[in-house]
């Protein structure tokens, strides 16, 4: 994500890392450069001129000047007023306890996600524990109810619908229903324009009276780049946002919504959507988002991951199996699944430290997952549990069946063997295991 900003700014950073000495010429020079990047980003102007004023003002500093590390200083500096303009802090739902109802009304024109976004949401909040409730109050596009009832199915969240082309009644009375039925969350999806209108709005501000939510929330495309900020002024004004969704997140190759919503609404972005998958629903952390785009990576984030995917169970059987050198490659494909669920390649090395910005991700083998999968899948359990027995007859049949070749079997029949050897030296030396954890095999 936000690839172009970030290879931009990636550069500046590396080119002031350089430098033992900063002088007032360079930070001008460097201050051009930003500026540019951020203009090429479809920042809005009033965010761009904000940002490098404050910038500049910070940098010219005597503090940077005469820092024992100015490039370090002044790329804090890019990051601290980035994070500001970001939103400073994660903000999360305003939303009551389990034992009451909390409203969420969501906004937006028509293709940015709007209904897809509320699913997505739902399926959040009911894997944290809460029961949400979906209200199909779009009764302006077609097929619109349908599309949520079927994403409902998809997460096993119930979805209240009426036979009616009353936006208003189908809100109000999706709060009784929600109530009798011990909803605790309920999330109204209304209907989206190609454009603002009158009667669009004047059916919003209604349906937001009858329900009074807790949260109204605006998606917006963060493709659109400065559309996007139009469009939340013109909601905000006219119905009153209390913060935002970006959605596209994943295809953002500029960013500028991104800088510029929070500055100039001062709304927060609550989610960012990161693809197609309901799972692809991210909280937005303006620190972390902050670091991705300065080519710093987001270890935090994919830790998170991580650990939302492996529980200590699993974790201690594998520890076990790769110290007594019973790793099979049943347990191979099992990693490739969980890696898998992680998300995008792509957006994998985003949140690397030093590989974000500096891979052509044009030139990844994004389907290796999918080919080594494929492989091991074409294998009998047999065949999974002891490599070894994997002659040329076995390989060739293997190779037919998965769609690769031969060579391919035989490449990650090499890769596992190797992964094996190195799982076997770790688990037997402490000390091995120790400077591989610090980085020292690799750093």
């Amino acid at each position: 994500m936000l690839e172009n900003i970030t290879e931009k700014f990636g550069g500046i950073i590396r080119s002031l890392s350089g430098k033992s000495k900063i002088t007032e010429k360079n930070i001008e020079d460097t201050i051009e450069e930003i500026k540019t990047a951020l203009l090429d980003a479809d920042v809005n102007l009033r965010v761009v001129r904000r940002f490098i004023n404050a910038t500049a003002e910070e940098a010219k500093g005597e503090r940077v000047l005469k820092s024992v590390d100015p490039g370090q200083q002044f790329t804090k500096i890019v990051y601290d007023k980035m994070t500001s303009f970001l939103g400073d802090e994660k903000k999360f739902l305003d939303l009551r306890g389990p034992d009451t109802q909390s409203v969420i009304l969501f906004l937006g024109l028509q293709g940015s996600g709007k209904t897809t976004s509320a699913a997505k949401l739902a399926l959040k909040l009911k894997n944290e524990g809460r029961k949400p409730l979906l209200v199909a109050c779009d009764l302006v596009r077609p097929a619109a109810v349908e599309q949520l009832s079927v994403l409902g199915d998809n997460i096993g969240v119930p979805v209240y619908k009426e036979e009616t082309k009353d936006a208003v009644r189908v809100a109000k009375n999706s709060l009784a229903f929600a109530k009798k039925n011990f909803y605790d969350t309920v999330i109204v999806d209304t209907a989206g324009r190609l454009q603002i209108d009158e009667d669009m709005m004047k059916e919003i501000v209604n349906i937001k009276s009858s329900v009074k939510p807790m949260e109204t929330i605006l998606v917006a495309d963060s493709m659109t780049g400065q559309t996007a900020v139009d469009v939340a002024k013109e909601f905000d004004e006219q119905v009153g946002l209390s913060g935002l969704i970006l959605t596209k997140f994943d295809s953002d190759t500029r960013g500028g919504a991104a800088l510029s919503l929070k500055t100039i609404t001062g709304k927060p972005i609550f989610y960012i959507g990161t693809g197609e998958k309901l799972e692809d629903f991210e909280p937005f952390y303006p620190d972390r988002i902050a670091s991705r785009i300065l080519g710093m990576g987001d270890i935090v984030s994919l830790v998170e991951k991580a650990q939302a995917l492996y529980d200590e169970e699993e974790a201690e059987k594998l520890q076990k199996k790769m110290q007594n050198e019973s790793f099979s490659l049943a347990d191979m494909l099992m990693q490739l699944e969980q890696a898998e669920k992680m998300g995008p390649l792509e957006s994998m090395l985003d949140m690397i430290p030093g590989l974000s910005g500096q891979i052509d991700k044009d030139k990844l083998d994004l389907s290796l997952l999918k080919r080594q999968k494929a492989i091991i899948q074409s294998m009998t359990l047999k065949e999974r549990d002891n490599f070894r027995i994997i002659g040329p007859p076995r390989r060739k049949r293997i190779a037919k069946g998965s769609g690769t070749s031969v060579g391919d079997v035989n490449k990650l029949l090499k890769q596992f063997e190797k992964t094996r050897q190195m799982m076997r030296k770790v688990s037997k030396n402490k000390g091995l295991q120790a400077k591989m954890m610090s980085g020292g095999l690799f750093g």
